[in-house]
């Protein structure tokens, strides 16, 4: 464990924020933290700014959830840092924390309770002391992608329709087109729309939020490639890992290569 080990609170309330730090330095007192952030956004480029060696992150946060923010940190994090321990702030029902606990990710329920919290000051004491210092640490994202993974599927509590969607409501200039889903080859989130490139190559755009759209789509037909794409995946051309092992595929019938995520890249495990 470092001489002086450091944390980054993101915390939309800067209430409760305040109170989680005071509650760690009344626990921890060695601990640093380096910086809160309000947002999930924020709290990516503080993390990448600081590399702390513990985040808590609010579960809900404007824009961006804290489980997203913690999967998109994942993906840009440099392969030669250990990765930060991860502590959920959470006011999530029984049913969410127990995936917690299966994933063997930490959590502290809000409102934030001394006892409760002192035993994640143990866990991450001991983690810490644990960490083997070395040049790459690649294969230590492994765990932690899985468990956000899972954690990002058990946080999705809409339920998936009987029917997979069929009929896509795109808009065209001034007009609406229907697109069947079968002739989707790749959606890319866009600022406020989804980009839908089409068999007959065409593009067109949906309102609809790529979260929402995957809650409806048969997953045995279209993969998510990366937070913000998704493509058919029996138009995959070929998938290709470069000298950093980064993956990236070709669809038949597009012309550009797109890349695959940290994320994701569990659904070419044989390459």
């Amino acid at each position: 464990m470092t001489a002086t080990p450091t944390a980054l609170i993101a915390e939309d309330e800067p209430l409760l924020a305040q109170t989680l730090a005071n509650e760690l330095h009344a626990l921890w007192p060695d601990i640093h933290i380096v910086d809160t952030a309000g947002d999930g956004l924020s709290a990516v480029q503080l993390a990448l700014q600081h590399r702390p060696d513990v985040l808590f992150f609010d579960i809900r946060m404007p824009g961006q959830s804290g489980l997203e923010a913690a999967a998109e940190l994942a993906e840009e994090w440099p392969e030669q840092q250990v990765f930060p321990l991860l502590v959920f702030v959470t006011a999530y029902d029984q049913y969410a924390i127990a995936a917690f606990d299966a994933q063997a990710v930490d959590y502290v329920l809000k409102p934030v309770r001394a006892d409760r919290l002192a035993q994640t000051v143990a866990r991450l004491q001991n983690a810490l002391r644990q960490r083997q210092p070395g040049p790459n640490h690649s294969a230590d994202l492994d765990p932690v992608l899985s468990q956000l993974r899972a954690l990002l599927s058990a946080s999705s509590t809409t339920a998936k329709p009987d029917t997979p969607l069929q009929l896509l409501q795109a808009s065209v200039g001034n007009q609406l087109r229907m697109v069947p889903v079968t002739d989707v080859l790749h959606l890319e989130a866009a600022d406020k729309y989804v980009r839908v490139f089409t068999t007959d190559g065409n593009e067109v755009l949906l309102r609809t939020p790529l979260k929402e759209l995957m809650q409806r789509l048969d997953p045995q037909v279209f993969w998510q490639i990366h937070r913000s794409s998704v493509v058919r995946a029996t138009a995959i051309e070929s998938v290709t890992r470069d000298e950093s092992g980064r993956l990236s595929l070709r669809l038949k019938g597009l012309p550009t290569r797109l890349s695959v995520s940290r994320l994701y890249a569990h659904l070419f495990k044989a390459m």
